[in-house]
């Protein structure tokens, strides 16, 4: 059964930094593609940024943060990373990682999606 673990949420002033973490495991790691998404309460789950299966040469990103958020992963520690810079009032939102063996589920069809994490909480404050 695959486990995914988020970590690295918390609280930051607008303009500043974090880095969010998902932890997997009960999968072959690289033969899924990961992806990130938010949530704000009362709304819909939105994509924040996918990568693809295997090496991750090739990511995608929502509009709302291109530039400013990188996503990666490393293989060797099952693990998915979130790099959020620039950080702004509206990126409040519970943050989840997903993971899926077909990458056009993680950027198009959410409800497909075969894994999520739990959420972390990630605060900006103005």
């Amino acid at each position: 059964q695959v486990h995914l673990v988020e970590s690295g949420g918390g609280l930051v002033q607008t303009g500043g930094s974090l880095t969010l973490s998902c932890a997997a495991s009960g999968l072959t790691f690289t033969d899924y593609a990961l992806g990130w998404f938010r949530q704000l309460p009362g709304k819909e789950r939105e994509f924040v940024a996918a990568i693809i299966r295997r090496s991750g040469g090739s990511t995608m990103y929502a509009d709302s943060v291109k530039g400013r958020f990188t996503i990666s992963r490393e293989n060797a520690k099952n693990t998915v990373y979130l790099q959020m810079n620039s950080l702004q009032p509206e990126d409040t939102a519970v943050y989840y990682c997903a993971a899926d063996t077909k990458f056009h589920n993680i950027v198009e069809d959410t409800k497909a999606i075969s894994s999520w994490g739990q959420g972390t909480q990630v605060t900006v404050s103005s």
